[in-house]
């Protein structure tokens, strides 16, 4: 094929194609590896023992009927935990880490007080997406175990 006095040859085709795809390939690989190197990708330190009793802990948690709503207002973290009926939930212990979905590095364990039917912490977080992962503990003992995500635009 001749156009421009250049002609297309074999070669150049060639030359076109592996460019074309190495560079493809070499994204894919970089963002693999980035992905890889930056997610820990650990939820429990032995997944068959975190299994056992699942089905029991999980009928026991949505037992007690409670809702989690999650929000961050002016630079505090507000956790409301309500029964059934809407009211606040009666919750002996809230422990909770705040952090990213896809690394551990922004991690923080904040510091609750209990306010006016809220658990508030004081925290300082970046616009995007976190998740909060919270266990609270009902006064008869029963754990209630959940992970909420939500995106911060400050």
């Amino acid at each position: 094929m001749k156009g421009n006095g250049r002609e297309l040859t074999g070669r150049k085709v060639l030359a076109i194609f592996v460019s074309v795809f190495g560079v493809i390939m070499s994204v894919n690989a970089y963002m693999a590896w980035s992905a890889i190197s930056t997610f820990p990708g650990l939820e429990v330190q032995n997944s068959f023992v975190s299994s056992q009793g699942f089905n029991d802990r999980l009928a026991r948690q949505r037992a007690l009927g409670w809702d989690i709503r999650v929000e961050v207002d002016e630079g505090e973290l507000l956790v409301r935990i309500t029964d059934p009926d809407g009211t606040p939930a009666e919750v002996a212990d809230l422990t909770a880490t705040l952090g990213r979905a896809t690394h551990t590095r922004d991690d923080v364990t904040p510091d609750f007080t209990y306010a006016r039917g809220s658990f508030r912490a004081p925290v300082a977080l970046e616009n995007g997406n976190w998740n909060l992962r919270l266990v609270a503990v009902a006064p008869d003992g029963t754990e209630f175990r959940q992970r909420v995500s939500f995106r911060h635009r400050g």
